[in-house]
This record gives C-alpha cells, sequence and structure tokens, in this order.
C-alpha cells in the first residue's frame, strides 16, 4: 500500500479502523488461517472475511467557498461570501474524522463538509451584521471575521479539521444602494449622491440635462426660463369662468405683390 506525501491512510476491516499509515509504502499482513468450503459460505456468504478499506485523507490545505444572505439593522439585504481554508495535521486527527462527519461511497468531499459548516457561517454573520447599520457593515469586517473563524474552528474541531484562514466580504443586494453607498463614501449627503446617481443615469440614456440634475439647478434653453403670469389664479375671488381667455396668435402676413 502506498501513502503519497499529502495524504493519510486510514486503514479499515469490517468497519474497525485497524491503522492509520502516514507518507511511504507499506505491506498490509493478511491473517495466515484462511477459511474455506462450507464454513466460508455459511458465515460469510462466500465472500472473504477479510475484506479492507483503504480511506485517504487529504493532509494538504484546501479552499471552500459559502455564501448567503443576511439583514442589516435597517432590514437592508446584504450579501455575503466567505472563503475558508482547512486541512487534517494530524494522525489522530484523521481518525476523528473518519469517525465523526458520515460520507457516502467512498468519498468524503469538500462540499459535504461546506454543508456542515455553512449553517455555522451563516448564523455568525447573522449576529454581527443584524446590529450594524448598512452603512456601517464595512467598518465591521475584521470583527465579523474574528467571529466567524471562532465559531467555525469550535465546530471543525469536533470533526478533526483545523481551520487556518477565513476571508469575508458583505455588501448590499440592491445595485442600487451599493452604487449610493460609494457616492456618500465620497462626502456626498443623501440628497446629493440621489442627485449624482439619478445624474449618472441620465447620462448613460445621453440626457444633456444630466449636469443639472448632478448640482440641483433647473435646465434652461439658451439662457431663458419660460414663466408663467399667475396673477389671476392667486385672488380670492378666482374662479374658472374669470380666467382670461388665450389670446389668439395674430394671422400670418400677407406677402406684397
Amino acid at each position: 500500500m502506498t501513502v503519497e506525501s499529502n495524504h493519510f491512510c486510514v486503514l479499515k476491516s469490517r468497519g474497525a479502523i485497524l491503522n492509520v499509515y502516514e507518507t511511504g509504502q507499506y505491506t498490509v499482513q493478511t491473517p495466515d488461517r484462511p477459511l474455506f468450503g462450507s464454513m466460508q459460505q455459511a458465515f460469510y456468504g462466500g465472500q472473504s472475511p477479510w475484506q479492507y478499506e483503504a480511506l485517504y485523507i487529504n493532509r494538504a490545505k484546501l479552499v471552500l467557498k459559502t455564501g448567503g444572505m443576511a439583514l442589516s439593522r435597517e432590514m437592508a439585504e446584504m450579501v455575503y461570501s466567505v472563503d475558508y481554508y482547512i486541512h487534517v495535521e494530524t494522525r489522530e486527527a484523521a481518525v476523528q474524522l473518519v469517525q465523526h462527519m458520515p460520507y457516502h461511497g467512498h468519498a468524503l468531499t469538500t462540499q459535504e463538509i461546506n454543508a456542515y459548516a455553512g449553517p455555522v457561517i451563516e448564523q455568525a454573520v447573522n449576529q454581527v451584521v443584524q446590529i450594524t447599520p448598512l452603512e456601517a457593515v464595512n467598518e465591521k469586517i475584521h470583527d465579523l471575521s474574528q467571529i466567524v473563524f471562532q465559531h467555525l474552528q469550535q465546530f471543525l474541531a469536533a470533526y478533526g479539521i483545523a481551520l487556518d484562514t477565513v476571508k469575508v466580504l458583505v455588501f448590499p443586494r440592491d445595485e442600487r444602494m451599493k452604487a449610493l453607498i460609494s457616492l456618500k463614501a465620497f462626502g456626498l449627503s443623501e440628497i446629493e449622491a440621489v442627485r449624482y446617481y439619478t445624474a449618472m443615469l441620465m447620462a448613460e440614456q445621453g440626457i444633456i440635462s444630466a449636469p443639472n440634475m448632478a448640482i440641483g439647478q433647473p435646465f434652461n434653453v439658451n439662457g431663458i426660463q419660460p414663466t408663467t403670469n399667475a396673477d389671476y389664479y392667486t385672488g380670492n375671488n378666482y374662479s374658472p369662468d374669470s380666467a382670461p381667455a388665450s389670446t389668439p396668435p395674430p394671422p400670418p402676413a400677407q406677402p406684397r405683390r
């Protein structure tokens, strides 16, 4: 049996763990008194009583990624993404992994480990995000990473898995909210951020009044702003019948012969 430099090998026989091997080549000794004939057929169904199962545990650092959604203090939807690195450090940890982590078939994949760790990460992220204002979430990234690391390390230790590094990213789910927060980061007020965001959308559509929206000023054509005389509409005795009729335009001038 050959064990590569980045693996442990857990040898099992009919459910029992016989030994754990590190890097190298090994000879597995089988019992020297095999059973034959009717006794083998009666007790073992015709199969050999010495069936071995070699489970190879990857001891290299593996990266896993998970994500989900959390709610800020204002109940705004926030998307989080967590990358974390794990490895199995010792022979005892390899045995602990085989004993405590259920697996199907002949393989235990990182996706199955991620399925176990996902709820723990979600709970740790919500513990911080739900009490933090939307604009201040990124200021809590360091604290959030530490809390996720502590919760995840404690959980994975029960399976013999060592946690190395955790990287957490949190950002608003709505793209418009991300743009508004980015504009406020430049020192703009809330109303100024809304105006600048609207101006950028107008500029993308080729609307020439986009700069006026950005600075909050009306748009004038040739320097003239059209106005309407409202004297007749401000009096107390105003009625629709007393409003002056609109003056018809003058007839076009006749050409001289």
